[in-house]
């Protein structure tokens, strides 16, 4: 995933086609003086419909597309031929993504697997033709029915990331470090606050075959909840994490206070994310001895698992994917 192309948010017009219109016709034929109505219903409009695709990781294909337009329906015809329905238009989207109607923010739409369809703006149905209403009183009706208007309407696109692990952290914390570590993700890594920008994915393995997918979310800041720093952007991304593992480097002025932040910011932005199960890692251990270790455990909340780790040494990490491979299998 290329970080100056991770879209996660895009808005547009979505207008499904009209339906075709119904036919107005009698059959004409050389021995048949007095043929009756044998009009054709209209086709249906085109919906716009969104499908999970596996593939895509973000929005990018979207981003110019400002207006989706489908197909109208064809009309009817004599001899009771319906027209062809509208092409539909399918918008391929990443797991994960949601849609909302633009104007009331109603949820429309949440696609989370691999091939899932959603109509999110139905096609106008198509008019009968007059074969349907004639009666015995009404044998030759000259009347048809016109089809039904597409609908227009603004959709906002949002993509939540899949993942069942989250990395919640301050900027620095060793994030993209741990995640590069232990997966084949290749997140920026620098010595400025904001090194990562953008959410990265990570495939993990653990033994065996087995494996879970992380996430690095971009660094929390105390405010953050409120606009500060990267603010709320990408807090949403953590809505979608089974597990969020807290990484906080060990020479933090003060691991719980950092600990309490960083869910207050949480819980600002969302407080069921408070629900989650948390696993809390101390990073960059490889500076600490067993001695500054037992005095650092003595201030850490007992109510979370905790272990010390070091990315750039390996140490411990082990250990920790057995926690979140425990917490992920207990969900």
């Amino acid at each position: 995933m290329a970080d100056s192309n991770f879209i996660d948010y895009v808005k547009f017009c979505s207008r499904s086609g009209s339906g075709g219109a119904g036919a107005a016709h009698f059959r004409r034929e050389k021995h048949v003086p007095k043929g009756g109505p044998d009009g054709g219903d209209g086709g249906r409009g085109g919906h716009i419909i969104l499908r999970g695709n596996s593939q895509h990781w973000t929005l990018l294909h979207l981003k110019y597309k400002k207006h989706v337009i489908a197909e109208s329906g064809k009309g009817g015809e004599g001899g009771r031929r319906t027209g062809s329905d509208g092409k539909d238009v399918i918008l391929d989207v990443p797991l994960g993504t949601i849609a909302r109607d633009a104007e009331t923010m109603e949820l429309r739409a949440e696609i989370t697997e691999d091939g899932q369809e959603v109509i999110l703006t139905r096609g106008g149905r198509g008019g009968l033709g007059n074969d349907h209403f004639k009666t015995s009183t009404n044998q030759a009706p000259h009347y048809a029915q016109p089809g039904e208007p597409g609908l227009e309407e603004w959709i906002i696109l949002e993509l939540k990331l899949l993942a069942d692990v989250g990395l919640v952290g301050f900027p620095n914390a060793g994030k993209s470090t741990l995640l590069s570590s232990i997966s084949a993700a290749k997140p920026e890594i620098g010595d400025y606050p904001f090194t990562t920008l953008v959410p990265n994915l990570g495939v993990v393995s653990y033994r065996g075959d087995r494996s879970f997918v992380m996430a690095d979310i971009p660094g929390i800041i105390e405010g953050a909840a409120e606009g500060k720093g990267l603010g709320t952007r990408f807090l949403r991304h953590i809505e979608r994490n089974s597990i969020l593992l807290f990484l906080i480097p060990a020479d933090a002025p003060s691991i719980a206070e950092q600990y309490q932040i960083l869910l207050g910011e949480l819980e600002k932005h969302n407080p069921e994310l408070l629900d989650k199960k948390r696993i809390l890692a101390v990073s960059k251990a490889d500076m600490l001895d067993e001695e500054l270790m037992e005095e650092m455990r003595k201030e850490i909340p007992t109510e979370i698992p905790s272990l010390f780790i070091s990315a750039v040494s390996q140490y411990q990490l082990e250990p920790m994917k057995d926690l979140i491979w425990q917490a992920i299998q207990s969900e």
